[in-house]
């Protein structure tokens, strides 16, 4: 039988408020209890949860006894990652399988291991016989981390030892992921673009002897062909968010879900689920969108006092979403400067010159000098703000002509090799199931019979 969705539709709208009225909690029995919210204190440090090999951030020092705000660094398995970047930069080199490697072994590798390491990734870039036709062109959706979610757990259908926990089974999984997450993000778009847009359908075979960053360039356009500065900036931005701790959104949950037992397919999904989130992987399409709306609502975007003003009204909850924010400022973590973020300006900077978009490059850099301003001024807050990697990321995304339905799926391409390595080391140092505790703030009450009960 049918479900009457309109009826549905209209018992839920009827009981909304209903909801609101039960389950909102006061905010002040926050502060009665200690309870910290979002696991964080008022500074934005993270309750201390875990610990891991894999991979640190620094935001402050500690000073006689008292913690400091510093520039912000990130270390992949103790390196740091400025170090890590120049290397690649300096030398030519597409770095996203060393680092990856990096990640999951915890020690850079030799051009032996190096080349061993492309060559199974390589192997592991292929879908099981009419995956495409079947699960991927099925039921195409907008939602590419939808998607990108089905395709996933639909994989485990296709994997004999898919619940057996063994290091050995895991990392081939996850090694199998971190190879064919572009292709199921890019092949999902072009079933999408092609049964919904009605456009052209293109379903580009990966090239054994490319980078994944020019992999994903060559599967996503109907060319195959693409800059090497292109390429490399892509290259770099993968590298950049593939790792970030083991406390942010995502990559807790894999710890969570790992703990409980769970295989890697469904470990994999509930990342995905968290990181689709506007306040987690979704924050740049959201950049890309408010910056679109201050074009759209401001004169001069030249002239610095205009754009102030649009980004008050921003605050004030009177411009775009009117959520009171402005995105891509601020992260939970850092807050004099997000080394993600500025690693990633100066290439930016340079696809903009190659692109003949200095003028958008201009208006980004303005808003990112003017923003941490504004929200100091309007706003109590307890550390600095700066702009994150987000704030930069969809405009270049936009210069490589990657549609906004895929810029969350690439971050996730990205971050599916830390999510491995945080799963493995979750296996390897696993010990109780993850389980954090809620108190429960509603008084005791007596039971009423249903003839008793008053309706609303």
């Amino acid at each position: 039988m049918q479900i009457p969705l309109k009826k549905v539709a209209k018992y839920a709208d009827t009981h909304a408020d209903l909801l609101r009225q039960n389950c909102g909690i006061d905010p002040e029995l926050y502060q009665t209890y200690g309870v910290k919210r979002g696991l964080r204190d008022k500074s934005g440090r993270g309750v201390l949860a875990g610990l891991t090999n894999i991979s640190e951030i620094q935001s402050s020092i500690e000073v006689d006894g008292e913690r400091i705000p510093c520039d912000g660094q990130l270390f992949y398995r103790g390196y740091n990652i400025i170090d890590l970047v120049g290397a690649e930069t300096r030398e030519q080199r597409y770095g996203f399988e060393e680092i990856a490697y990096l990640l999951l072994f915890g020690e850079l590798p030799t051009y032996d291991q190096l080349k061993k390491f492309r060559a199974t990734l390589a192997d592991s870039r292929t879908l099981p016989t009419n995956f495409v036709r079947d699960v991927i062109m099925k039921a195409p959706s907008a939602d590419m981390m939808n998607t990108l979610s089905r395709s996933v757990l639909t994989l485990a259908s296709y994997d004999d030892n898919v619940a057996d926990p063994s290091l050995e089974n895991v990392l081939r999984q996850c090694l199998m992921l971190i190879s064919v997450f572009p292709m199921l993000a890019v092949y999902g778009y072009h079933s999408f673009n092609h049964y919904e847009h009605d456009e052209s359908l293109y379903i580009h075979r990966p090239d054994e002897n490319l980078s994944a960053a020019e992999n994903l360039l060559r599967m996503l356009r109907p060319d195959k062909q693409y800059s090497e500065l292109e390429a490399r900036v892509l290259d770099l931005a993968l590298i950049l968010h593939m790792e970030h701790g083991g406390g942010n959104n995502s990559t807790f949950t894999t710890h969570v879900v790992t703990s409980s037992g769970s295989d890697t397919y469904s470990v994999i999904a509930a990342a995905l689920a968290s990181l689709k989130g506007p306040k987690h992987g979704g924050a740049n399409i959201k950049v890309v969108e408010m910056m679109n709306d201050l074009r759209e609502n401001v004169g001069d975007v030249k002239d610095e006092d205009e754009v102030e003003h649009y980004l008050l009204k921003l605050l004030h909850r009177e411009a775009y979403d009117k959520k009171g924010l402005i995105y891509g400022m601020g992260h939970a973590v850092y807050s004099i400067s997000d080394p993600r973020a500025t690693v990633f300006k100066g290439f930016v900077q340079q696809l903009a010159g190659a692109k003949g978009m200095e003028e958008d490059f201009a208006l980004y850099s303005m808003v990112e000098r003017l923003a941490p301003q504004v929200i100091t001024r309007e706003r109590k807050i307890f550390k600095g703000v700066s702009p994150n990697v987000d704030f930069y990321s969809g405009l270049t995304y936009n210069m490589l002509g990657i549609p906004d339905e895929l810029f969350t799926p690439i971050f996730a391409i990205a971050r599916i090799v830390g999510w491995s390595a945080h799963r493995l080391e979750e296996l390897i140092n696993m010990d109780k199931i993850i389980r954090p505790a809620y108190k429960s703030v509603l008084p005791r009450r007596e039971y009423v019979p249903i003839d008793a009960r008053q309706g609303v």
